[in-house]
């Protein structure tokens, strides 16, 4: 993605990838991992996947940013399959090595560059953001117990109508016990999540083509103008936007 937002506020959302990201032009304020930050030119943004996080301009001029998001199981195979996957502790990095790195990427990207071309620079701007950026790989701990329950469930029905009392009784626990748990494991009210779900398997569906409003039924939103308002917010673009993008 190559956008630049004035107005847009990025409802808190996160992402089944990571996602790295460099500012151009403005500043981008978000908050992530409870803390606020802000991203000025020059400066790279690392998501880890399930990162939840906002965004918006820091100021009335602005910003301009590129992003890519790339699958854990591709940054695995760039990575030769080594034990782990890594982590980024912080999700500002002012490192102007890594920016040029990324936006070479994302420019070859989206300019056509030949294939072989596009997963020279994926292997080269991966294997930086890990030597510079990274934690030491290891395994991201897997939250137990009762969120984790409560996630299997949302998981098993996220077009359903899911209640806090079926989580309650999934997780074993009470139902303000199981929202305590789960912001707490994974830094959103269950709510939220089921609704990130639901727009990340309308994202597929428009990409492959299902017509938005079908796409809408499919994904348990009211009606399209349910779904494109909730998949702008998050995502930062409309659906026939994605739509036409992905074709």
């Amino acid at each position: 993605m190559h956008a630049h937002f004035a107005r847009h506020v990025y409802h808190r959302h996160s992402h089944d990838t990571y996602s790295f990201g460099i500012t151009e032009d403005g500043a981008q304020a978000f908050t992530c991992r409870g803390a606020a930050h802000t991203s000025t030119p020059g400066m790279v943004m690392a998501f880890n996947p399930d990162d939840p996080h906002d965004g918006r301009a820091a100021d009335a001029l602005g910003f301009t940013y590129r992003i890519v998001h790339l699958g854990p199981e591709l940054v695995t195979e760039v990575l030769g399959g080594r034990a782990g996957l890594p982590l980024f502790a912080e999700p500002v990095v002012h490192d102007p090595a890594l920016a040029a790195a990324l936006r070479a990427l994302h420019a070859a990207l989206l300019g056509g560059a030949p294939a072989l071309r596009r997963d020279e620079l994926l292997a080269v701007t991966v294997e930086a953001m890990v030597r510079r950026a990274a934690t030491r790989p290891v395994t991201p701990a897997v939250p137990g117990g009762v969120a984790a329950r409560a996630r299997a469930l949302l998981h098993d029905r996220p077009f359903g109508d899911v209640t806090a009392g079926d989580l309650a009784e999934a997780a074993g626990t009470s139902r303000f016990a199981v929202y305590r748990a789960f912001r707490a494991a994974y830094g959103m009210a269950p709510s939220d999540y089921q609704r990130l779900l639901r727009l990340r398997e309308a994202r597929r569906l428009i990409a492959r083509g299902v017509p938005i409003g079908e796409t809408a039924a499919r994904t348990g939103f009211a009606d399209q103008s349910h779904l494109t308002r909730w998949f702008s917010r998050c995502f930062g673009l409309t659906p026939a936007a994605y739509r036409a993008a992905a074709a």
